[in-house]
């Protein structure tokens, strides 16, 4: 008898609710940082006095670390079981997480920051492993549902807590927050998370593939983060580049060639999986990148509090209770890719809505235009986890669930990385434009500077100081519309990224519709279920 079938054996059917319920709290007390630390960005740069991009790491280190680890959860299930693996990432997590609110400088701070993203990476496939341990194949997609409203949900609530413990207490409590979901998951770890069966020793790791890929996310990371403070032509930034180039190649080359690989290539054999690959890259863009600039948006444009700009988020992540089990049941009877499509096609509208923001945008116009891209979001989330796994054959289960999550914490990573050097980039640029058609031939100039030179004057600043103050007036103006112009040139990215997506998934819906007509005309020999899926537990659990 298997550890999972001791645990349905003891509880009976309701396991399925207190396993699900366990990797729920695990998800969301790692994933809750992933954003919660957006809002206090602000506050960082004032107190260690750092540039926005030397402060974007804080976030980029974390993705970049959660990304790199995400593929070891197949390989710590399989060497010490669910149960010690969860538990020691869940540790992993509670020091660096205290390691953050002590942190006395930058340094300190990024390496915590480094040290929970490699936690919070291992947690996530485990929690979809036992997930799809525990239930069968017709009831992944309302499994995934449920709790994708962890992997979603706290992203988006995250802002809104940090606001609110920052402005009671200061930024360092927002690495606080994670402590006690942390503490309750390892303790109902032990009691619901099965442990290890396999017997004799213990499978080896593919450390060479692991510092390979490290090198690699490092190496492009610090190189776009850098790029435009050293220029993308200096020689610092290429050499990185071309050492994350080297690693990227060296990377895939030992994975095909190594007996015990990290990332099993022949996943991407898989033509549905492949294409649900490139989807699951887009949405991490999409989803971290949006998180990123909508809080940035309304603290420095519109001036908002960091409580205002996490309750921005606050509705849509509601939303996403009710949004996720619906679509969740939905995927376990409608094409996976008709709701991966709807839910992309809908995100793109709303970047698309706001792509017109400005700084009179009303609070409630942002919070629907982002309660429309979780809904989108909503749908994509447990067709696109539960769907392409059911192609997989039963030994690359695990694999495919690592690759999966990993794949999309990728285009996190790299998603606010672009966008924040996009960011400045445009911002520059519309900087030099506006400035350049504020002349004194201008008679809109002219006039603003002489309206606000007299209100000044009125005030009671001398006449020799009234021009200068005017001119500052004008100055801050032209930084103000050059951000504004910005944000809505990286909304729009985000809108082409996602209507670009929508070719994958009509590849993956091609590829998935002809491999069920060819299981259809040639059904497997012996009877047997056709769904390879189906043939992953000898013993079947309780339904």
């Amino acid at each position: 008898m298997s550890a999972t079938e001791a645990l349905f054996q003891r509880y009976g059917p309701v396991y399925r609710a207190y396993a699900t319920g366990t990797v729920m709290i695990a998800t969301i007390s790692v994933v809750l940082s992933t954003t919660i630390v957006n809002v206090a960005i602000p506050d960082v740069m004032g107190a260690f006095g750092i540039s926005a991009v030397q402060a974007q790491w804080l976030s980029t280190g974390f993705l970049a670390a959660m990304t790199a680890t995400m593929l070891l959860g197949d390989w710590a299930d399989r060497a010490f079981g669910l149960r010690l693996s969860l538990n020691v990432a869940l540790a992993v997590f509670l020091g660096g997480s205290v390691l953050g609110g002590l942190a006395p400088n930058q340094g300190v701070l990024t390496l915590a920051r480094v040290v929970q993203g490699a936690a919070a990476g291992v947690v996530q496939p485990l929690s979809m492993i036992l997930l799809f341990r525990v239930f069968p194949p017709d009831k992944r997609g309302a499994a995934m549902g449920i709790f994708g409203i962890g992997v979603v949900l706290a992203p988006a609530l995250g802002p809104w807590l940090g606001g609110l413990l920052i402005d009671a207490f200061d930024w360092r409590w927002v690495f606080y927050l994670g402590l006690p979901p942390s503490v309750m998951a390892i303790v109902l770890a032990n009691l619901f998370v099965p442990g290890r069966d396999a017997v004799g020793p213990r499978p080896g790791f593919d450390w060479t593939g692991l510092g390979l890929l490290v090198v690699f996310l490092a190496s492009l990371l610090n190189a776009l983060t850098n790029a435009q403070r050293l220029g993308w032509s200096s020689d610092p930034i290429l050499l990185q580049f071309a050492i994350s180039a080297a690693a990227a190649v060296g990377f895939v080359a030992w994975e095909l060639r190594t007996a015990k690989p990290m990332l099993d290539l022949r996943l991407f054999r898989n033509v549905p999986f492949a294409s649900a690959s490139v989807v699951a890259f887009v949405m991490g863009a999409g989803l971290f990148g949006s998180t990123y600039l909508v809080p940035l948006f309304v603290q420095t444009i519109q001036g908002l509090t960091p409580t205002q700009a996490g309750l921005l988020l606050m509705p849509s992540g509601f939303v996403l209770v009710f949004i996720f089990p619906l679509a969740g049941q939905l995927s376990d009877k409608l094409p996976a890719t008709l709701l991966i499509g709807g839910g992309m096609a809908l995100f793109a509208w709303s970047s698309w809505l706001t792509a017109a923001v400005e700084i009179n945008t009303g609070f409630w116009t942002l919070a629907w235009w982002t309660i429309l891209s979780r809904v989108g979001l909503g749908f994509v989330f447990p067709a696109i986890s539960a769907g392409p796994l059911k192609t997989l054959p039963r030994e690359l289960i695990g694999q495919g669930s690592g690759a999966m999550n990993f794949i999309r914490q990728l285009g996190g990573a790299f998603g606010v990385n672009l966008l924040a050097v996009f960011m400045e980039r445009r911002t520059m640029l519309h900087a030099d434009a506006f400035a350049a058609t504020q002349t004194s031939d201008n008679p809109a100039t002219m006039a603003l500077l002489q309206e606000v030179g007299s209100i000044v004057h009125t005030a009671g600043l001398p006449d020799t100081q009234a021009m200068a103050a005017a001119s500052q007036f004008l100055a801050q103006m032209v930084v103000i519309q050059a951000n504004t112009a910005a944000f809505r040139d990286g909304f729009l990215v985000v809108t082409l990224i996602f209507v670009i997506a929508l070719i994958p998934t009509a590849i993956m819906h091609y590829a998935s519709t002809r491999a069920t007509s060819s299981r259809a005309v040639h059904p497997p020999s012996g009877g047997g279920p056709s769904d390879p899926v189906q043939q992953q537990s000898r013993t079947p659990l309780p339904d």
